[in-house]
């Protein structure tokens, strides 16, 4: 992330260089007040092992597209939370720290203290399913097509009536279909609404105009799988759900795989014929052509996972190891040997004794037939079982995470 020096508090901000740079500073802001009354502490509960703010800043940090990544906060926890994730702190006043300030008196307050913020992409931290690509697409609708502001949007496909107060004699009216002609889905494009997950504008429109949608506006439109929002607590369990499945965790550099119960089916050691499907192996050359490396786990109790790594390893040119009854123990070795964080680990198994490295890794998986006690512990339940094609399963995951990212890094030049 490239970072800019801020300006002491008094001092201007150099405009003649922002002229002859032709560079705007770009900023993205997320609003994390400790006061949340529905969800206390909301901004950073964990979801499905990330504080929530940490799914946003993840996405924001990953797309390169931003000269600075800040989060608003008036709590000390959150600001630990925030600064272990990678991003600055913007400690706000009692002013905007209350129960009835807005989100634009907020970001007023923060672009009045960082003169050097041109264009401000403000990010719900109540978005968990947000992607680098969300965010790089908006963004260059401002930095290259020319908007002033970009909102999302989802589609929606509900048929709204007029309200009426209760015991009253009214009655109520379609507001947006003729009772007589429904349409049915496919022959209806839907209406637009918006889905909260972030709002980008330029420093002048919301200073000079007081406005977060202004000048010339623009919509972006997500898809409703990445449209998640949180207000209440009944919101989590079903945001917890979504965000395993279209969440985005980060691009992979290793990923770690038992060999017995997910590449096998598991029997017993001394059945030779335990087979290993054809996407899988598959899926782990993907993995090794994309520099994902791929290591097998095996035990010194298990021969057969020892003798189908030793075949696994002689096709795909992946590495093995074996790990002891604490495996996590003995990984953690392996990924600081690597230099590389357990953010960019995958992760995949069927014991209770991983559920740790399940927990710890950036983004793991179990097979389709997992024991309860990993269910709650993995990222990703795969719907192919073990020996049958759940390790491609999950390779093909890890690929598509990888490649959301990608993009934003090849064409951050174009802010």
């Amino acid at each position: 992330m490239n970072t800019t020096k801020r300006p002491r508090n008094g001092e201007r901000h150099d405009d003649n260089k922002r002229m002859k740079t032709g560079k705007r500073h770009v900023a993205v802001l997320i609003l994390a007040r400790g006061g949340s009354k529905a969800i206390p502490l909301k901004n950073i509960k964990p979801l499905a092992g990330t504080p929530l703010i940490g799914w946003v800043l993840r996405a924001a940090l990953d797309s390169k597209m931003f000269d600075s990544v800040w989060i608003s906060t008036d709590h000390d926890d959150i600001e630990k939370v925030a600064k272990s994730c990678g991003a600055e702190v913007h400690r706000r006043s009692p002013e905007v720290s209350k129960d009835s300030s807005t989100s634009l008196e907020t970001i007023q307050e923060f672009l009045r203290t960082h003169t050097e913020v041109d264009v401000v992409c403000n990010i719900q931290a109540t978005s968990p399913c947000l992607h680098p690509f969300h965010v790089k697409e908006a963004l260059k609708m401002i930095t290259v097509q020319g908007f002033d502001s970009v909102f999302s949007v989802v589609r929606r496909h509900q048929f709204r009536w007029q309200e009426v107060k209760k015991d009253s004699h009214e009655v109520t009216e379609p507001l947006n279909l003729n009772p007589s002609k429904r349409p049915r889905r496919q022959d209806w494009a839907g209406e637009l609404c918006e889905n909260g997950s972030f709002y980008f504008t330029t420093r002048d429109l919301v200073l000079n105009e007081g406005l977060l949608q202004g000048g010339k506006v623009a919509y972006y439109e997500m898809e409703p799988e990445f449209s998640v929002d949180i207000d209440v607590d009944i919101d989590w369990p079903v945001a917890e759900q979504r965000v395993r499945r279209y969440g985005y965790f980060g691009p992979v550099r290793l990923m770690f795989c038992k060999v017995s119960g997910c590449l096998t089916n598991g029997r017993e050691s001394g059945e030779e014929e335990d087979s290993i499907s054809g996407r899988d192996t598959a899926g782990i050359c993907m993995l090794l052509k994309e520099n994902v490396e791929v290591v097998l786990l095996t035990s010194s109790t298990d021969p057969v996972a020892q003798s189908v790594a030793k075949k696994v390893s002689e096709t795909t040119d992946c590495s093995v190891i074996q790990v002891g009854e604490d495996p996590l123990k003995d990984l953690e070795r392996e990924v600081e040997k690597r230099e590389f964080k357990w953010e960019e680990v995958a992760y995949m198994d069927n014991n209770k004794p991983d559920v740790n490295c399940l927990k710890k890794a950036g983004v793991s998986a179990v097979p389709g037939d997992a024991l309860d006690v990993t269910l709650g512990a993995a990222r990703y339940i795969c719907s192919s079982v073990p020996g049958m094609g759940a390790v491609g399963e999950f390779a093909e995951r890890i690929l598509l995470q990888n490649r959301s990212a990608k993009p934003a890094a090849v064409e951050a030049g174009l802010q």
